[in-house]
């Protein structure tokens, strides 16, 4: 896949709000700080797409962006941040379980982690789901240029473990810095995207 052209479309508050559209979807999921804003616009080659921020829960919305015309990358408020009101973190949990249960776009899910640590319990309880629904999923380890290559093996292991992966799920390690795993992304992309033109086919 080669990127060429990506633009924001619109930021939607509430489910019913969701745009009418006849392209796929993609939801790029994870915590709060976890790097997803980066991944963003390292994948659409655009540093201030995605706004990233050092203040976790700065994505309090569902962040439509149209890509090449072809498919529209959805991202996601990140989960697992304390600092909120109760409230509003209630409401971002109802937004996205609607999204992802209900929305007939979405073909798929890039789910982000950290590489450096162990997956959260709400990372696990989001792929338990993932797993569950049957819908496609690939898990993207972020900020992996922040780990020794002498320890990506072993925080591979403890991912797989502590997620119940198995080794035909779709897992890259990834870096907004230096670019890998950029092209398992995109590959991913690729899959999702032939699928759906099959399906309509």
């Amino acid at each position: 896949m080669q990127i060429t052209n990506a633009e924001f479309y619109k930021s939607v508050y509430k489910y019913e709000d969701c745009p009418r559209l006849q392209q796929p979807e993609v939801a790029f999921s994870g915590r709060s700080n976890v790097g997803k804003s980066s991944l963003i616009n390292r994948l659409t080659r655009q540093k201030k797409l995605a706004r990233t921020s050092n203040t976790p829960g700065r994505t309090q919305c569902l962040n439509y962006f149209n890509v090449d015309d072809k498919f529209y990358l959805v991202d996601l408020p990140g989960y697992g941040f304390a600092n909120v009101p109760q409230k509003v973190k209630d409401d971002w949990a109802e937004l996205i379980d609607t999204y992802l249960n209900y929305r007939e776009n979405l073909i798929g899910v890039v789910q982000i982690i950290d590489s450096r640590h162990k997956p959260t319990k709400d990372d696990k309880m989001m792929v338990e789901w993932l797993q569950a629904s049957g819908l496609s999923y690939l898990i993207a380890a972020t900020k992996v240029d922040k780990i020794s290559n002498n320890k990506k093996a072993k925080q591979k292991k403890l991912i797989y473990k502590e997620l119940n992966l198995i080794e035909e799920d779709n897992f890259t390690f990834f870096s907004a810095q230096t670019g890998e795993g950029s092209r398992e992304v995109y590959e991913y992309l690729d899959f999702l995207l032939q699928l759906a033109n099959k399906d309509r086919g």
